[in-house]
């Protein structure tokens, strides 16, 4: 392709997760297992906090706002992601790639957010546990989702949008299985100040979350019984992996030096917020609520 901007760009080549042919039916059967798991536990879960009375708290409200994302983000990417395992050559046009561009960050600015917004939730349930009906109202929670939702389609259109403006001097072959952000950015000759705004969403919320956690284990460490203690980190527990998983492998994909590690790397990396994240949530978070549990239980009791 000669150099040149977005307008001699019709479409890329995505070079795919692996270009090993023997291994494109196993993962394709291993993926697609994946996100039957994503739909069904996620859709699962939102149905549930909706039809349980008892769940209809700030907690569980944001907890399905998050399964809304993990099946929404989740389905940006796995179906193109699957169609190309059993493709002879795997393109995609120039819209079609700044569609899943926008969706997919969309999504994923708002699971870091939304992880935020939750951190804060059980940082007033523990700190301030008599007051915790009041801080987090109704009004408050909505307050919240929205706002994430906001800032969330606010950086992907500026993003995006930024992806009309970059001009390309290089192949049109995204070495990625999806549109990512950093493998288009490195087809490009243009600045890649991007790189820095993507860390700014990546570091907020941490810092967020850190600020969150430092509150609460200063709480925890003041009760004076172990098993006070126990429960009460117990109730943190579920949010803090979702955290460490999301966080972890967003981190090692957008926040590293871009002279680290391989784009091989960076694929599994991916696959951790793309695939795994948004299977792993619904099961994570299930294991660990018991009023779920005893829900499901009179659910298939009265079946």
């Amino acid at each position: 392709m000669a150099a040149g901007n977005h307008s001699t760009v019709t479409e890329f080549i995505l070079a795919g997760l692996t270009e090993q042919l023997e291994l494109q039916l196993p993962l394709l059967l291993l993926f697609l297992g994946i996100y039957v798991v994503t739909v069904v536990g996620n859709l699962g879960m939102i149905i549930l906090i909706g039809l349980s009375c008892h769940l209809h708290t700030p907690m569980y409200y944001l907890l399905s706002s998050l399964s809304f994302i993990d099946l929404c983000q989740s389905t940006a990417i796995t179906p193109k992601m699957l169609v190309n395992f059993v493709a002879q050559k795997n393109t995609i046009s120039y819209p079609e790639c700044m569609t899943q561009l926008y969706f997919f960050l969309v999504f994923a600015v708002a699971e870091c957010y939304m992880l935020a917004a939750m951190a804060y939730d059980r940082y007033v349930a523990i700190c301030s546990p008599l007051l915790y009906n009041v801080i987090m109202s109704h009004k408050v929670c909505f307050s919240l989702i929205v706002g994430v939702y906001t800032i969330s389609t606010v950086c992907a259109s500026v993003y995006t949008g930024c992806m009309f403006r970059i001009y390309f001097c290089k192949l049109n072959v995204i070495n990625h299985y999806f549109c990512d952000l950093i493998s288009i950015l490195k087809l490009s000759c243009s600045s890649t100040y991007a790189f820095i705004v993507v860390g700014i969403n990546i570091i907020v919320p941490s810092l967020t979350i850190f600020l969150s956690y430092g509150f609460i284990l200063s709480s925890i460490f003041q009760i004076n019984s172990t098993e006070g203690r126990f429960k009460a980190f117990s109730t943190c527990s579920s949010h803090i992996i979702a955290v460490i998983l999301f966080f972890g492998s967003g981190a090692f994909m957008y926040l590293k030096p871009s002279s680290a590690g391989t784009m091989d790397e960076g694929k599994i990396s991916s696959v951790f917020y793309t695939n795994v994240v948004p299977m792993m949530n619904p099961l994570i978070y299930s294991l660990r609520t018991l009023n779920r549990r005893k829900f499901c239980s009179k659910i298939v009791c009265s079946l």
